[in-house]
């Protein structure tokens, strides 16, 4: 029964010498600098006997603190690969006219754009996103860690995972060549019978495992967690934005679960769920993939606009105006967010009554997200404005997004956008309001927290030259993409006949190349910071007198994070505990319970990513062996995960007196 068994098949599947593509000479150095680069960083942290501190005090950790900084480094080392993306495109589409057909062949090109999408959203915006939430919100509801600390830490190593598979593709098979939401039938295995799109699949489910687990906990924490006192409209704003963000990442992340397990059944076993033949259609695919990927959009920019709130409260001096109709707008948005879906294709032919809904929807949810920006106004108005880095990156903000949102606007009347829809225009767009929403406020946000994480300020100098340079080389980069798109100019082309709109994409990679500089300053900014450390460091809880409760931490923050769980009697924490004449205790202290750190969160993600590897390439035999050993590891830790361990009471004695100290100079 056994004599036609290939065991040679059932091991190694589809994986051969040719996945590797030794052939292709762009791959072929971007391999050797990446091996070389990471051979000399392991070799480095051999070197100084790093690996028993990196395993003890960061892989390990449950901490929310150190979690976030994790998802942070992720977010900013996934952004180097997305951008380098980037930069190819561009400089690929300024050369690529007439008989120069540029230097990157058809099949590649189609893989960096989809690469690049898939990238910027998943493990840029989201671990960037994921980790402002985790290192913030438990500080500011008063909480010493997450509801779900072990899971705090298996999420973050899932979405590590997503993100290794990605890079492997670069290196062993192909990535899509589908664009970023693989769009049946060219995902389908008739038009893509190679890994490139299960390498899609599998790292998108195992890395959405990792934020849906997030949010539940996110979600769990806010709700249960808040000091005594904190209620839902005295949360500060930064943490009700982080409370819908959650709701939406629990409601809208199992449809993407679902989807993308629908189109891997189609691809696997050959059912027709989006295919036109045997009762299958396309447009469900469609239909459901933006039933995730609209809210998904709020997903990245909601924890922002808290971001935006906190930022502009500290640097105005001031409480934040009209902070119960600031929540408000966030639930409306929140709610809005699942009603105007369909307005991403509008040109499918659904009819005009249908389409008007979706247009009017569309505009409806301009206006709480218009109010944000008067009350961000009205707030600064008066206000003894500081415009430190942060403040700069607040301002650049309102000015990108306010002409994002416009054409946004512009793009939900379903004539105009029959016109526009594909175009470049919808790019500029696109990009308007991820990056001058979304990346700006994750600047913003790093140069914010980063004392309160690190107890030393990021150096101000390098952080201007990087946010002139992000914003110049913004509007450089995408002003040009709008007069091509109303020139009729489609998206996903590499290559153009007229050379009259040549011009147009040199000087979008120009602005490309400024960005390029804008990232190099924020990392000369780090490493300057990091040198001149002990010139910058700020002894007080809180270098920017921020008005939520974490300004009365220390910076950085103890493991236990309070060691009196505080009573919260306002919004604005700052100004009624300075009003109350706040001091902390000085006796009382009690041991303190906290848990252990755990193995099994990286232990289960490195699984669940072999495991990934194995079903991209059908390697049934070491697939089935993995998925036991997986289960296996979860039953064990189950059974046997130490939960807590106690910090002893002279420990927290020392370390409160010594915040007593520094909070009675500060204030």
């Amino acid at each position: 029964m056994f004599e036609h068994l290939d065991l040679t098949k059932l091991i190694l599947g589809r994986l051969t010498w040719e996945a590797i593509p030794l052939h292709d000479p762009i791959l072929l150095v971007t391999f050797v600098m990446v091996a070389v680069g990471g051979i000399a960083l392991l070799g480095a942290i051999t070197y100084y006997k790093r690996w028993g501190y990196l395993w003890r005090e960061w892989f390990t950790s449950i901490d929310h603190k150190k979690i976030g900084i994790m998802y942070m480094v992720l977010g900013i080392v996934m952004l180097l690969r997305g951008f380098a993306d980037a930069l190819m495109m561009r400089a690929h589409q300024a050369v690529a006219f007439g008989d120069n057909s540029g230097f990157l062949p058809p099949h590649h090109y189609d893989q960096i754009f989809t690469a690049h999408g898939v990238i910027m959203i998943f493990f840029v915006a989201m671990p960037l996103v994921t980790g402002l939430m985790n290192f913030v919100v438990p500080l500011q509801i008063g909480a010493r860690d997450v509801a779900f600390p072990f899971l705090n830490n298996f999420s973050f190593w899932m979405t590590v995972s997503g993100a290794v598979l990605v890079m492997a593709s670069l290196f062993v098979g192909e990535f899509a060549r589908t664009g970023w939401l693989a769009y049946p039938p060219l995902s389908g295995i008739l038009q893509s019978p190679d890994v490139g799109v299960d390498y899609y699949i599998w790292s998108l489910q195992i890395a959405g495992v990792g934020t849906l687990l997030s949010g539940i906990n996110l979600l769990a924490t806010i709700i249960k967690m808040r000091a005594p006192g904190m209620t839902l409209m005295k949360m500060p704003v930064f943490t009700w934005t982080s409370l819908c963000t959650n709701v939406l990442i629990v409601a809208a992340f199992p449809v993407l679960t679902a989807v993308l397990a629908l189109l891997s059944l189609d691809r696997y076993v050959g059912t027709n769920f989006f295919t036109n033949d045997f009762g299958g259609n396309a447009m469900m695919y469609v239909n459901l993939i933006w039933i995730w990927g609209h809210p998904e959009v709020y997903i990245l920019i909601l924890p922002l606009f808290g971001v935006f709130s906190e930022v502009v409260s500290t640097f105005s001096g001031k409480r934040l105006f009209g902070y119960a109709s600031m929540v408000y707008a966030t639930v409306v948005i929140t709610i809005l967010s699942y009603l105007v879906w369909l307005h991403h294709f509008f040109t499918m032919g659904s009819g005009a009554s249908v389409n008007s809904f979706f247009g009017i929807t569309t505009m409806i949810i301009s206006i709480p997200t218009g109010a944000k920006i008067f009350n961000w106004l009205f707030t600064m108005y008066r206000g003894r404005i500081r415009f430190e880095v942060p403040m700069l990156w607040t301002v650049g903000f309102m000015v990108t997004f306010v002409v994002g949102g416009m054409t946004g606007v512009l793009l939900a009347v379903p004539p105009a956008d029959f016109v526009l829809h594909n175009s470049l225009f919808l790019i500029a767009h696109f990009h308007n309001v991820i990056i001058g929403g979304v990346l700006f406020g994750l600047f913003a946000g790093i140069n914010y927290w980063f004392p309160k994480a690190f107890g030393y300020k990021l150096d101000a100098y390098w952080g201007k030259w990087s946010f002139w340079l992000w914003l110049v080389g913004f509007w450089v980069a995408f002003a040009p993409l709008y007069v091509l798109g109303l020139m009729g100019v489609t998206r996903r082309l590499s290559h153009f006949e007229d050379p009259s709109i040549q011009i147009w994409f040199q000087i979008a990679a120009f602005g490309a190349f400024l960005i390029a500089c804008g990232i190099a300053a924020f990392l000369i900014q780090l490493f300057v910071s990091f040198r001149r450390r002990e010139s910058l460091r700020d002894l007080t809880g809180d270098p920017w007198n921020g008005r939520t409760l974490e300004w009365s931490t220390s910076s950085p923050p103890p493991a236990y994070n309070f060691a009196f769980t505080p009573v919260i009697h306002d919004n604005d924490a700052w100004s009624d505990m300075k009003a109350r004449n706040y001091k902390r205790p000085s006796e009382g202290f009690r041991p303190i319970h906290m848990p252990k750190n755990t193995w099994a969160g990286i232990v289960l993600a490195g699984l669940s990513a072999a495991l990934g590897f194995t079903l991209i390439w059908q390697m049934w035999l070491p697939a089935v062996l993995t998925f036991v050993v997986l289960i296996g590891v979860a039953i064990y830790h189950t059974f046997n995960y130490q939960r807590d361990y106690h910090i002893d009471v002279q420990d927290v004695i020392r370390t409160e007196t010594e915040r007593t100290r520094l909070l009675a100079a500060h204030v």
